[in-house]
């Protein structure tokens, strides 16, 4: 039987990947997705974003991510930073964006990359500053971990 960590790393790594990520806040809450078979924990909470796909504007990409990860649509507002997430065997440059929600349904998505029975969301939510805090570091998101306040993430500019 594979565990989710082996669909993780049949599907997502050994190569390099470029990404869209967004930062979308209701109030001071961050929205964060609890992903299985990721981080050194064997889960972690990480902003709603995916793989681009060849010919696809990154604005396009992650309207797309958002709607098939949480149910949400999102208007994306502004370009934030570049982040490169290096945990072997996973590897990608993603873009980071600002984005407010125009409707939709929140719930748990599904990655279309995966079979039913292979899926790897576990929950999606709005999480205060102090709810992410009790989250163990190594759980989160690099750039989550490193920011004691996440509304600090929308004043990051360049490389990471």
């Amino acid at each position: 039987m594979k565990t989710p960590s082996d669909v993780v790393q049949r599907t997502f790594g050994h190569r390099l990947r470029v990404r869209v990520c967004g930062l979308c806040f209701s109030g001071d809450d961050l929205l964060l997705i609890r992903h299985q078979g990721l981080g050194k924990l064997g889960y972690l909470y990480a902003p709603p974003g995916g793989e681009m796909h060849y010919g696809e504007r990154a604005e396009d990409a992650l309207t797309r991510e958002f709607a098939e990860e949480t149910g949400l649509r999102v208007q994306v507002e502004e370009f934030l930073f570049i982040h490169e997430f290096l945990e072997p065997p996973l590897h990608a440059l993603e873009m980071f964006f600002s984005v407010k929600t125009t409707g939709g349904q929140l719930r748990p998505g599904k990655d279309p990359e995966l079979a039913d029975h292979e899926q790897i969301i576990e929950a999606v939510r709005f999480m205060s500053a102090e709810a992410i805090v009790e989250v163990p570091r190594e759980a989160l998101h690099t750039m989550i971990s490193r920011e004691a306040r996440s509304k600090d993430l929308l004043s990051r500019r360049g490389y990471f």
